[in-house]
């Protein structure tokens, strides 16, 4: 379906468009997945280039020595993958509280997490292993009843999990100066859970593109069956 008929189907159904959404997850998506590329190439960068005679940054009790260029460089690499992240974030989330709610008035069925779990899903401890992966999951199913749950989303989550139980991925406790004293002495970590995130970057957006195109199909058969049945503006649940 493209961006215009989505659109119309939105407007007679009530709902809200979803195809612009996902495009921007999609972008979000891999403009996060490219920023932790660029990330591992600079952890080669210092791997390749050793730690200098001076030691690690973090020198412990609160000493810092100043950093080289690559150490310069590498901190702003990865205040840019930062906002890359933050960025994709909100695309995401954006994208998912619209699918969220179109799935509600497409199936007439109340969705098994409420609303704030949009938001508190992904950042309470324990929750957030399950309940954003659930929340898609649940709008896929009410917006195509009875399709099978695309693997690109379970490739998708699996490979999130890893890169944010690595420690040394998405959510990381070190400081950067730490973790250019790893990528000195353990660089194959790093370069791993940036990996995983790469990967479920990637596999993210097949996700974000299966989900959306099953729910703009969804959208465009019930506005087609409300335009046959000349019903005013509105949704009614499909069988």
């Amino acid at each position: 379906m493209t961006e215009e008929t989505d659109q119309a189907a939105a407007r007679t159904l009530g709902l809200r468009p979803v195809a612009l959404s996902g495009r921007l997850a999609v972008g979000g998506l891999l403009l996060a997945g490219v920023a932790w590329v660029v990330r591992g190439v600079w952890e080669v960068r210092l791997a390749a280039a050793g730690e200098p005679a001076s030691g690690p940054p973090d020198q412990g009790n609160g000493v810092h020595r100043p950093l080289d260029a690559l150490e310069n460089s590498y901190h702003f690499v990865t205040t840019l993958g930062g906002g890359a992240a933050f960025l994709c974030a909100l695309l995401f989330v954006s994208w998912l509280w619209r699918l969220r709610d179109n799935a509600r008035a497409l199936s007439g069925q109340r969705p098994r997490y409420g609303g704030i779990w949009v938001y508190l899903g992904w950042i309470v401890p324990v929750v957030n292993l399950w309940v954003p992966r659930g929340l898609v999951v649940d709008a896929f199913q009410a917006s195509a009843p009875g399709r099978r749950t695309p693997v690109s989303l379970d490739v998708w989550w699996g490979l999130w999990l890893v890169g944010m139980l690595s420690g040394v991925g998405l959510f990381y406790k070190d400081s950067t100066d730490e973790i250019i004293a790893r990528a000195y002495s353990e660089v194959w970590p790093l370069l791993a859970s940036d990996a995983a995130v790469v990967g479920a970057a990637v596999a993210g957006v097949f996700a974000v593109r299966a989900v959306t195109r099953a729910q703009t199909e969804r959208m465009g058969a019930a506005g087609a069956a409300a335009g046959a049945a000349g019903e005013p503006a509105g949704v009614r649940p499909l069988p």
